[in-house]
């Protein structure tokens, strides 16, 4: 299985990369900005690093050619970045799309209201969302760096279970690689919580 990372330098994507690696089966794509920043990525027989920018569509296609799906880590100009990956994603063919967002893009989060600081969070999950690509959103709470895996999960449309307490970004990589994987939360958009 072929597996493209794009912000792969990000924390969650770090702890994910390893997780990816304990399958024999996958092999990775690691995709960012500044490709100097993850030396030893691991094995090179089964992860290449390529330099790019999220926004470009072109260094995106480039990026997928034989790939079985994408994970996407990113942060910035997420509507842009957004758009730029599900055009390459139809470009080429790849329909397997797993996005990190935040809790909060649906105010579902009990007695909080975010605001404006979301939008970006907001209009990057529409677009997900709407792409007609076979998606699973990830919203996790706030973060820690516990070596963990415990967590719950909340479906779009559910009040967020636990916003206040973190959850390990080792738990939120856990959840990724079963979506990737073994196509855990098809079309769906999961809140992750501390258990």
């Amino acid at each position: 299985m072929n597996i493209l990372i794009i912000g792969a330098h990000g924390q969650i994507a770090r702890v994910a990369t390893p997780l990816f690696l304990a399958h024999p089966e996958v092999r990775l794509t690691l995709f960012l900005r500044r490709a100097a920043r993850l030396r030893d990525a691991g094995p090179g027989d089964r992860v290449r690093v390529v330099e790019g920018d999220a926004t470009d569509e072109a260094a995106l296609a480039a990026a997928r050619a034989e790939q079985d799906a994408v994970y996407v880590n990113l942060a910035g100009d997420l509507p842009r970045q957004a758009h730029a990956i599900v055009a390459a994603m139809k470009a080429t063919g790849v329909r397997r799309l797993v996005f990190i967002s935040s809790m909060g893009v649906y105010d579902e989060v009990p007695g909080e209201r975010h605001g404006s600081i979301l939008d970006p969070y907001r209009e990057a999950t529409r677009i997900v969302e709407t792409s007609g690509l076979d998606y699973t959103i990830v919203r996790p709470a706030w973060l820690n760096d516990r070596d963990e895996v415990s967590y719950g999960t909340t479906r779009k449309g559910e009040p967020f279970a636990n916003a206040q307490a973190t959850v390990s970004r080792k738990s939120v990589a856990d959840l990724v690689v079963g979506a990737v994987i073994d196509g855990e939360g098809l079309s769906e958009s999961l809140g992750v919580h501390a258990a």
